[in-house]
């Protein structure tokens, strides 16, 4: 009978439904010798857990943190901003087209910007044919 119960109790371990009073009676009966022997595989992990329960942490945590470690990083933090800004190129003055283009260059683009703007409305003009022939279009096409 006490077979049929320890089997009954393994089922409930497994889908994680028993009591911590039936999980101490499991432990109890693998910590015994006379262990049947369809249910050997499961006494190392009980055995285990009792074990586990026994061990101890002896060493000493440290509870505050070193503070010799952040007054360095604080430290290596002032020296890089520093040696950055050292070392940062200064920002150029700003550049007229005056000083980079003589002032031939400079009217020879405003010639060619002045074509390329009266071509570039020649295109749109076009364009507005287009349009109207759209609309004359969608008239036959689309009944109303």
């Amino acid at each position: 009978m006490e077979l049929y119960n320890i089997e009954k109790l393994l089922d409930k371990y497994f889908e994680a439904t028993t009591t911590v009073a039936e999980e101490e009676t499991l432990r109890a009966y693998f910590l015994k010798e006379d262990v049947a022997p369809h249910l050997e595989q499961h006494a190392p992990l009980f055995n285990y857990f009792t074990e586990a329960k026994e061990e101890r942490f002896t060493k000493q945590v440290p509870l505050k943190p070193r503070k010799n470690y952040l007054k360095w990083v604080s430290v290596a933090a002032v020296a890089v901003f520093i040696v950055g800004f050292y070392f940062y190129p200064p920002v150029p003055t700003p550049v007229t087209l005056a000083d980079e283009y003589t002032q031939e260059e400079i009217e020879s683009a405003q010639e060619a910007f002045a074509l390329l703007a009266m071509n570039f409305n020649k295109g749109t003009e076009q364009l507005y044919h287009l349009e109207e022939f759209e609309k004359t279009t969608n008239k036959f096409l689309i009944k109303k």
